[in-house]
């Protein structure tokens, strides 16, 4: 029946899942590293988004395919080829991620609040885990597809939030074009390429799409429905990435015409307050709101990827407020104590990099088993791809936290 209906629909009705996933790439931690790097730098990364944003797309990609044609998201394939106690020690390090990227996502949510309502930060953030719940809850009870939705609404937002700036103050194109070549400028151009590369691709957001696909499309028998689904899976991705990309992108540019040289621009609180001052108010309105966004429909996003790890990895199902409130409780607790809400965006993103390998490298080794894969295993090429992504990618968070410690 799913391959009947995969076949009559129009291909736009079948977009979604990635729009989802994509999320991961707009979180509040994204906007701490792209605003830093143009703030610092100006120009000089441009080429990281890109590379970037490349890299995002074959992962997640990779991830949707093991899905439509396995039937089985990425947590699940892992519990199917691991045993008990490796599972559980897997799960173990998944949920210590889970936690600090709900910790960037709730924070980034917090901030947005008192920049916009000057409310405390421990009760913005416990506004923002609330909604998020409610959001969780129309997935729950209206479907996937409502959800994805909900949540591509507030990925229109998040972009219309960033990319207004770049009317208000355009950048010069031939400034632009020069951060295209590779390069650095010392050890913290190098640490902040570290911080936008190597922490892009977001564990969670590679368990969650897995699932997501498998969702919503089912699993396809071999032949031409699953072909289709697999080329509206990558136009789905290829579009996902672009909007986030541009997203990221803008970030930088916002940041590097505008509010390079400028103090207090490596937090988010002082890079609102340079915004306004070289702006103006209406376009830092525009940024707190995307910020909001952000912060809102990532912890959604994450808690539901969080649900998604646990249940295959353990092979239970938990109520929903359960699981919410195992990633949300940490995160209110930082808040509560005081942490300053920059350094402990810092910290979740060092914790949630240790989780890199154990997501990308299992990815990588089930698509390219063609025991498992069938027709649709990878390329060698694709395959020869995804090793040196998952490599770059795992050696850059390992600078990443290196760099960070030593400071």
């Amino acid at each position: 029946m799913q391959d009947t209906q995969a076949r009559v629909r129009p291909g736009w009705y079948l977009l979604g899942p990635a729009f989802v996933a994509s999320i991961a790439y707009v979180d509040p931690g994204n906007v701490a590293a792209n605003v830093s790097a143009g703030a610092q730098f100006g120009y000089l990364l441009v080429w990281v988004i890109l590379v970037a944003n490349i890299m995002a797309g074959l992962v997640q990609y990779l991830s949707a395919k093991l899905g439509l044609v396995t039937g089985r998201s990425l947590p699940e394939a892992i519990a199917d080829n691991t045993r008990t106690p490796t599972r559980i020690a897997f799960w173990l390090q998944a949920e210590t991620v889970a936690m600090a990227t709900d910790l960037a996502e709730v924070v980034g949510g917090a901030i947005a609040l008192h920049l916009l309502f000057d409310l405390p930060l421990l009760v913005g953030g416990i506004i923002t885990g609330l909604v998020s719940m409610l959001l969780l809850a129309v997935q729950n009870r209206r479907g996937q597809q409502v959800f994805e939705r909900v949540i591509t609404g507030l990925l229109l937002v998040i972009a219309i939030g960033f990319l207004t700036s770049l009317f208000v103050e355009p950048p010069a194109p031939a400034d632009v074009a020069s951060g295209l070549i590779p390069r650095f400028d010392g050890p913290e151009s190098v640490l902040l390429a570290a911080a936008m590369l190597g922490a892009t691709v977001m564990p969670h957001a590679v368990y969650l799409h897995s699932g997501l696909a498998r969702d919503r499309h089912g699993q396809p028998a071999a032949g031409p429905a699953r072909r289709r689904l697999l080329r509206i899976t990558r136009v789905d991705v290829g579009i996902a990435m672009l909007i986030a990309g541009a997203v990221n992108l803008a970030m930088l540019l916002v940041a590097a015409t505008n509010l390079q040289g400028m103090a207090n621009t490596d937090s988010i609180e002082g890079a609102h307050a340079a915004v306004a001052d070289t702006l103006g108010p209406v376009v830092a309105l525009f940024f707190a709101i995307g910020l909001l966004a952000s912060g809102l429909a990532s912890t959604s996003v994450g808690a539901y990827a969080g649900a998604m790890i646990m249940s295959g990895l353990l092979r239970r199902t938990y109520p929903l407020l359960l699981r919410r409130l195992v990633t949300l409780i940490p995160a209110l607790v930082i808040l509560g104590i005081g942490v300053d809400p920059s350094r402990a965006l810092v910290i979740s993103q060092v914790v949630l990099s240790f989780g890199i390998p154990f997501a990308l490298i299992p990815l990588v080794r089930l698509t390219s088993n063609r025991i498992l894969m069938g027709a649709d295993v990878n390329h060698r090429i694709t395959t020869g791809l995804g090793w040196l992504v998952a490599a770059v990618i795992t050696v850059l968070n390992i600078v990443l936290i290196y760099l960070t410690v030593r400071g």
